[in-house]
């Protein structure tokens, strides 16, 4: 299984409209990919909640639009990242915000959603304006060689909560696909809970953050491939990156035949 995580770079002074377009072409681009990975609300900006009302969009907007004609051009899954997604309110009610991950099919239809469940903020910012999401969701994703691999989903601040990924584990995931955009004030606890949630459930961890800095807020990168066992990988700088990594879903069930602590759970 070859995984293309795309560490996108970007700041304040790039227009949604043209990130789209650029980031679009370079999913595209990857031929050769059996998964192609995005950062987290990298179109609409991880840290520009002022501007998330206005950037919102329905998920067949023009972000979904642009990564659909992404994948069918590289060939691919192609997860893309996440989205401000736009809820009409029912009854007169006000519009619903969630933090939107989609997953896309080689032929651009669409595979899998997850709204993201953990908001982060403290009260304000992500916790504050999007509604959180109820699903946990683990999709059969399709490989070049006609294999299927139960694949889990969860978005940045999500990694702090072990019990998601135990309910993904549960779930049969056998890869984990998570994008993100982490901090660099925070990135040690970064690199430490990526090999924490792939160690202690045993998965394949695909971790895609974001690369510059927006609202003030330099990004730590670093996205990363993680093996059952708390390996990493792969790894990548600071700075916007293609991070392209081969590797055998089997170590997965190696790993959990070898040292079989998941027979051991109680609680």
């Amino acid at each position: 299984m070859r995984l293309h995580l795309l560490q996108v770079g970007y700041g304040d002074d790039e227009p949604v409209a043209a990130r789209r377009d650029r980031v679009a072409a370079l999913v595209a681009a990857q031929e050769g990919a059996d998964v192609v990975v995005l950062p987290e609300l990298w179109a609409h900006g991880g840290f520009a909640s002022g501007t998330w009302g206005e950037r919102a969009e329905a998920l067949d907007g023009p972000t979904a639009r642009a990564l659909a004609d992404a994948a069918r051009a590289c060939g691919a899954v192609v997860h893309g990242g996440s989205v401000v997604e736009r809820v009409p309110g029912t009854a007169g009610g006000p519009d619903r915000l969630h933090n939107t991950s989609l997953v896309l099919r080689p032929d651009g239809a669409l595979l899998a959603r997850y709204r993201k469940v953990h908001r982060f903020g403290h009260g304000r910012g992500e916790s504050e304006l999007m509604t959180p999401g109820q699903e946990v969701v683990v999709a059969d994703v399709p490989l070049r060689d006609g294999t299927v691999l139960p694949t889990g989903l969860a978005t940045c601040y999500d990694l702090r909560f072990p019990e998601l990924f135990r309910r993904l584990l549960d779930g049969g995931a056998r890869l984990v696909l998570l994008p993100a955009a982490w901090p660099a004030a925070r990135a040690d606890h970064w690199r430490l809970l990526v090999r924490a949630r792939a160690l202690e459930d045993q998965v394949l961890l695909a971790a895609c953050g974001t690369a510059g800095t927006h609202a003030r807020t330099p990004m730590a990168g670093a996205s990363a491939v993680v093996g059952p066992d708390g390996v990493v990988l792969a790894e990548a700088g600071a700075d916007e990156e293609v991070l392209v990594v081969d590797v055998d879903p089997g170590v997965v069930e190696d790993a959990r035949v070898a040292f079989p602590v998941l027979a051991d759970r109680r609680l």
